[in-house]
């Protein structure tokens, strides 16, 4: 999907939308949440040829409500459908795979990964339900999703903003500037990997 085109076309209230959908529901896992902050960024610091202008504090407020309560949805949605989540069929909307994907990053981190799945297209709106399927407890779960919430909408839309500030033309570059954010998400993701294959080869 085209971020400008759906900027344009809905403006703040459809780019909370997306960003509550994509973090919430099962079906909004094909949502470009990091491209529309990143461009939600660069409108806010320029008009970057967009129909809307946005203000950078109101999209940094909406959006990380939007985001928190998202994921809150999901993990509510984790609780509900339970185990049953793993044996659904795949359809066109839903593959098992990406709930596998999620899951296998808990058992590798943990509660971490509510913050850590933030900036990974995919796994960030089934990691939310995997952690409500594994009764992941509602107190812990909460802070992770506030931390990571606030995280993700202000690190990527600031992104967006500084570069609309460096950078001439920066909004036709959508697709590089989100390959460099999933790319600089997983460096955490590959040192921990690293730090726990020394560990388990140091204690035989």
């Amino acid at each position: 999907m085209d971020a400008k085109g759906l900027l344009d076309a809905f403006g703040l209230a459809g780019l909370v939308a997306i960003v509550f959908a994509e973090t919430g529901l099962l079906i909004g896992f094909f949502l470009p949440g990091d491209s529309l902050l990143v461009f939600a960024g660069l409108v806010s610091s320029t008009h970057a040829d967009a129909k809307v202008h946005l203000n950078l504090g109101v999209v940094l407020v909406a959006c990380s409500v939007a985001a928190i309560a998202g994921a809150q949805v999901g993990y509510w949605i984790g609780l509900r459908t339970g185990p049953a989540l793993f044996r659904r069929p795949d359809s066109r909307f839903f593959k098992r795979e990406y709930v596998e994907r999620a899951h296998s990053y808990f058992d590798r981190y943990g509660g971490k990964t509510i913050v850590v799945a933030r900036f990974i297209p995919i796994v960030r709106t089934f990691a939310n339900v995997v952690a409500g399927v594994g009764r992941m407890p509602a107190r812990a779960f909460t802070a992770f999703n506030v931390i990571g919430g606030l995280l993700w909408v202000v690190l990527v839309t600031l992104l967006g903003y500084v570069l609309g500030k460096k950078i001439p033309s920066s909004e036709n570059h959508l697709l590089e500037i989100e390959g460099i954010i999933i790319v600089l998400s997983l460096i955490p993701v590959g040192l921990e990997v690293l730090r726990t294959r020394r560990a388990s080869s140091s204690h035989p």
